[in-house]
């Protein structure tokens, strides 16, 4: 009886111990974003005078100031567009290449595989200065639907390795069963497989939708022009030679953060679904 207290007792402390720096966690990691959305409603001279003290009230100048400056509709659209092809094409690019990889393994596979997976490994910096160089000699630089290629090229790795790993889990007999009802290869992946893999094209979708919506990088390597800026890029209007305009700066960074907000809100339940289905296949 004594060894089993000293063993429910650790346990409780373990259990507190967990609690506690998971609370520490998540107060590191949504103390910038509470910071931002409480200077988000703040005049400049507030911020620079306090900048951890509350809002008098809700000062939405600077959400009107930022929405006018950012030309926030046409970025936005800019942003939508780039990231739902992009995502589009990873998806379907990345889920029929892992087939052909799982379920036709010839040696060519496991290479191409391999290959894929080791790309993940280089730096985008490295690369950065040459694709910038090679696609500005052809010049098809400032244009959206290059840059759409360019995400597809960089994020299909990552892609193809998570569902590498989910098509494995999937019985083959399921595939058989269709071939015998005299369904295509092409149709069987459409029709059953792709539908099975539903909880792990959602963590996909949401990881390439983080990763393109708020990426500043590659677009401001690729788009020069300002009709052509997504919303990230639109932050260096707030930023002058001799300062930075601190509120609307705050206020345009909550108005990019909310559509991927909105998002998170909507696919919630299948983000949990995707996460929990994946633990227990490992």
């Amino acid at each position: 009886m004594a060894g089993t207290n000293r063993m429910s007792g650790q346990n409780k402390v373990l259990v507190a111990a967990k609690t506690l720096s998971m609370l520490v966690l998540l107060v590191l990691y949504i103390v910038p974003f509470v910071m931002v959305l409480i200077n988000s409603f703040k005049p400049n001279k507030v911020i620079l005078s306090n900048p951890l003290s509350l809002p008098d009230g809700l000062f939405l100048d600077n959400f009107m100031k930022a929405f006018e400056k950012m030309n926030y509709l046409t970025s936005a659209a800019n942003s939508l567009v780039i990231t739902l092809a992009a995502v589009f094409f990873i998806v379907i690019a990345a889920s029929m290449t892992a087939y052909y990889f799982v379920r036709l393994p010839y040696k060519s596979s496991n290479v191409l595989f391999g290959a894929m997976v080791a790309s993940m490994l280089v730096p985008f910096q490295v690369l950065m200065i040459p694709l910038v160089s090679i696609y500005g000699k052809f010049n098809l630089l400032n244009n959206k639907y290059v840059l759409v290629y360019m995400y597809i090229g960089f994020g299909a790795s990552l892609a193809v390795f998570i569902y590498h790993g989910f098509l494995k889990s999937i019985p083959l007999s399921i595939e058989e069963a269709a071939f015998i009802d005299g369904a295509t290869r092409l149709q069987t992946f459409f029709q059953v497989v792709l539908p099975l893999m539903k909880t792990t094209t959602v963590t996909i979708i949401i990881l390439d939708v983080l990763w393109i919506w708020n990426d500043y990088l590659l677009p401001s390597l690729v788009l020069r022009t300002a009709v052509n800026r997504t919303l990230p890029l639109t932050t260096v209007y707030f930023y002058g030679t001799y300062g930075v305009d601190f509120g609307p700066l705050m206020a345009a960074l909550m108005l990019i953060i909310i559509p991927v907000i909105i998002l998170y809100g909507f696919m919630q339940k299948s983000i949990i679904e995707g996460v929990v289905a994946g633990a227990v296949k490992s």
